[in-house]
């Protein structure tokens, strides 16, 4: 029986019949369509073979860009033995006879190149188990992820690894792929132009969905090329990638957030819809788009915020999908509204002040004094009622009576911040004059 880790699985008899995907597997990285600025010469993958040094990588990069392709590959230039597992399938006892393996081979002078797939889906402990094989020589690891490296692996592993970034495959790089695909078949696919573009918009940057769909094409009898209405009655688009919890999810509410901030509603618009695509909760969508009225937009339109509530309560009552149109309104609104984050900025350096003279006691004209001692303290003595003071205002100083006046909030010139900023000055203007 074949060891479960051979270097490479047993070849299947010359008559048994392979995918389209392994039939076009690349055979040398030159091949390989997409990722030029990680092969290219000047790029780090290049970089490294043209030296002819390989260290521990992570390949971090969506589903069907070549990641596995490229770890193998990178196997046969650099002559180590090629090793793939999967975390999801592989626990500690089948780790250790991998590293067993392994120093065994380096014994005999050939080194391995480790690729563990899904990488992320091992817990701390099982991470930590690749640092001394990696340190002393015995394996170079290459690991795949679909999420973000940052967040999902060991500081320890990270640190020992370099990430390489892949890309989702361009509609180009796709095109390219598709006649590579009919090379091999030996024949066009039977498509019209406009079907055939649909075809590639269908694969949404993944290579080997793209290959997938071929297949499926290439197998279908017909008398004449089909058209998109037609293709699209007979294929499925592929799902768009999205992880509520995972790397798109930041990606997308941060692209929808920037949007919003640059007053650009068609963007904010098609980015809130591809969340809602995704599968996104509405309530999710309609918390922070709250936030962003308080924080991007604030007293510049201080009706912002009624407007997201309102829409958030009109999503509560009438549900999904009658009452995504309430948030989709309060986006739009949002992002045509003034900008301001004069008061998100006066906050945070609040805060810090506060954090910074946390332990000053108020100025003593500001306290009150219910007891006999207290007033012999000299609590409350000297405060100015500012209803009895002229234009309402006294001027006196609120702030600790050792920390110099600061000024945190500084409205803008938009909005309705436009008029805050003139009462600012005017208190600004009172409070000189009168000694505060």
């Amino acid at each position: 029986m074949a060891d479960l880790f051979d270097s490479a699985p047993t070849a299947p008899p010359p008559t048994a019949p392979r995918p389209l995907a392994d039939r076009l597997r690349p055979a040398t990285l030159d091949a390989v369509i997409g990722q030029s600025k990680v092969l290219a010469p000047g790029g780090p993958l290049g970089a490294m073979l043209g030296s002819g040094s390989l260290s521990s990588l992570i390949l971090w990069g969506p589903p069907g860009v070549g990641k596995t392709t490229i770890a193998r590959l990178l196997a046969d230039a650099t002559d180590l033995a090629f090793v793939q597992i999967s975390a999801i399938f592989t626990g500690v006892p089948e780790l250790r006879k991998v590293f067993e393996a392994a120093k065994l081979r380096r014994q005999q002078g050939r080194g391995t190149l480790l690729f563990v797939d899904e990488i992320h889906r091992f817990n701390k402990a099982q991470q930590d188990g690749f640092l001394p094989h990696m340190e002393d020589g015995t394996i170079v690891l290459v690991g795949a992820t679909t999420e973000n490296p940052s967040f999902e692996l060991n500081a320890a592993l990270l640190s020992r690894s370099q990430v390489i970034v892949l890309e989702r495959l361009s509609p180009a790089e796709l095109e390219l792929l598709v006649q590579r695909a009919e090379k091999e078949l030996g024949r066009a696919l039977p498509l019209k132009p406009e079907a055939r573009e649909a075809l590639v918009n269908m694969a949404d940057g993944d290579g080997r969905a793209l290959l997938n769909l071929i297949e499926q094409v290439a197998a279908w009898k017909l008398d004449k090329p089909l058209d998109t209405t037609a293709l699209s009655e007979r294929l499925m688009r592929r799902a768009a990638k999205y992880d509520k919890s995972g790397e798109e999810h930041y990606n997308l509410i941060s692209a929808l957030h920037k949007s919003v901030r640059g007053s650009d509603p068609d963007a904010a618009l098609y980015w809130f819809a591809r969340m809602l695509e995704g599968g996104e909760d509405p309530r999710f969508l309609a918390r922070r788009i709250t936030r962003m009225s308080v924080e991007d937009i604030g007293l510049a339109d201080p009706q912002a915020q009624t407007i997201c509530l309102h829409a958030w309560e009109v999503y509560e009552r009438l549900g999904s999908p009658e009452g995504e149109l309430a948030l989709a309104e309060a986006v739009t609104y949002l992002a045509l509204a003034p900008k301001s984050n004069a008061v998100y900025v006066a906050y945070k350096a609040a805060r810090a002040e506060a954090r910074k003279t946390g332990s000053e006691p108020p100025p003593k004209h500001i306290l009150n004094a219910p007891t006999k001692m207290m007033k012999d303290q000299g609590y409350g003595a000297g405060y100015a009622y500012d209803h009895d003071a002229e234009d309402g205002f006294s001027g006196q100083n609120y702030f600790p009576d050792t920390i110099k006046r600061p000024v945190f909030y500084q409205p803008v010139e938009r909005g309705y911040e436009r008029e805050l900023k003139k009462r600012v000055e005017w208190f600004a203007k009172l409070r000189d004059k009168r000694g505060g």
